[in-house]
This record gives structure tokens, sequence and C-alpha cells, in this order.
């Protein structure tokens, strides 16, 4: 994941003074965890202030997070009056995310929405999944459909209704899918970039200060050919 360390320019898809809109790369941390390594959070900061030659401290807050394994979109506010407009979105559902995965080429009905319940154990860092109302996990759905089908996989467009921890990981991996690469749920091998073929393909929301209805979509990782194969 040696790519996790750089910033570039051209990970930027939206931007303006209220708020920025990043594709992330696979292994790239959205802000600092418990391994020190270097997050998004400090690279755009930095490259913000070189940009903008300010003399200060850059603000710059996260809105939401996706897994470091996955790749795609990330909201970061550029204000305080922005993240709190942001954060109280997420809350409220107001953000629509749409995902795009790749999984095993088994039988799976064409469209579904999958209810199930999950408990995140803090320990391993993985989410269980049962079936029914369970003391300690909480309700997830999220509906997908398949939109493309390849040689040895299929491409889901997943359409999340709530946003609980590694929930599209752990609920495929429920219906027998894991996602490409994911070992921790299930995959037969890893890819080897360590990353998982879960990305955070588009977002939909209305813009917190000028109200203009945003739909913004995450160019697939380059240089991968399942990726290629799906766009």
């Amino acid at each position: 994941m040696n790519e996790s360390r750089n910033f570039s320019a051209s990970q930027i898809i939206f931007e303006d003074n209220h708020l920025m809109v990043i594709n992330k790369k696979v292994g790239q941390l959205v802000q600092g965890d418990k391994t020190g390594d270097f997050s998004l959070l400090e690279l755009i900061k930095d490259f913000i202030k070189k940009r903008d030659q300010k003399p200060g401290n850059v603000f710059l807050g996260l809105v939401h997070r996706i897994d470091r394994p996955t790749s795609g979109l990330v909201i970061y506010a550029k204000t305080s009056k922005a993240l709190s407009r942001l954060t109280q979105m997420v809350k409220n559902r107001e953000i629509k995310k749409t995902y795009w995965a790749v999984v095993p080429k088994e039988m799976i009905p064409q469209s579904q929405r999958l209810i199930h319940f999950l408990q995140k154990n803090e320990k391993t860092n993985k989410a269980t999944v049962f079936p029914k109302p369970t003391p300690g996990a909480k309700e997830s759905i999220l509906n997908y459909q398949v939109i493309k089908v390849l040689d040895n996989f299929q491409l889901l467009e997943v359409d999340l209704e709530t946003g609980r921890h590694h929930q599209i990981r752990a609920q495929l991996s429920k219906i027998r899918v894991p996602i490409k690469g994911d070992l921790k749920y299930g995959s037969a091998r890893s890819n080897p970039d360590g990353g998982i073929h879960l990305h955070a393909r588009k977002l939909e929301f209305v813009h917190p200060v000028t109200k203009e209805h945003l739909e913004i979509i995450a160019p697939v990782p380059e240089n991968d050919s399942v990726w290629k194969a799906c766009e």
C-alpha cells in the first residue's frame, strides 16, 4: 500500500469554499488511528496550506468514514459551519451513498433488500451478522442490484439505508458473496495491493450552504483490470 502516504490534486473530485470531496485510494486512512500512519486528513491539510499559501492552521473536518482497504468518495468540510451541517445530514440520512462491489459469480437474486442485525466486535474489528433482532446488534439495511457480469465475478451496485461498521462487507458475506480480496469476511484470496474491491462510487446530497443538488461520481481505481472491466 505504498501509495497511501501520497495525496495528489487529481484525487479532488469536487471542491468549493465549504467542502472537498476526495476519491480515496486503497490503503489511505481517512483520519488518524492507532497505527500512527499518515492520514488523508493531515495530507490534505498540508496540501491546502501549500497550494493556497495559508499562513496559519488549515481547518478541515472529516464528515464520514470509509474503511482503509476501500476506495472512493469521502467528504471533508473546509469550514466549521459546513462540518456541523454535513454531520447532521449524515445522521439524518440525507446523504445518499452508492457503492460498487465486485463479488464471486454465485447465483443470487438480481436485486434484493437485505435486512440483518450487526454487532461490532472491538477486539477483532469485525461485524457479526444475525438474521433477527439480537441484544447489542443494530439493524442494518442495504439494497443491491447486479449491474454487470464478468468472466469470474459480478458487479453489484449497493445503496445503503443504514451506515454500520463493515456493513456491506458483512452483509454480502452473509449471503455467500464476499467482496473480492476481503479475507476478513471470507474471500478466497487477497488482492495484491491489500485492498478490497469495494468502491464508494456515488454521493448525492444538497449542498449545506449553497443548497445546490450535488451528484458526485468517483472513477474506479486505475491500473486494476477487474475495475476497468466494470466501468
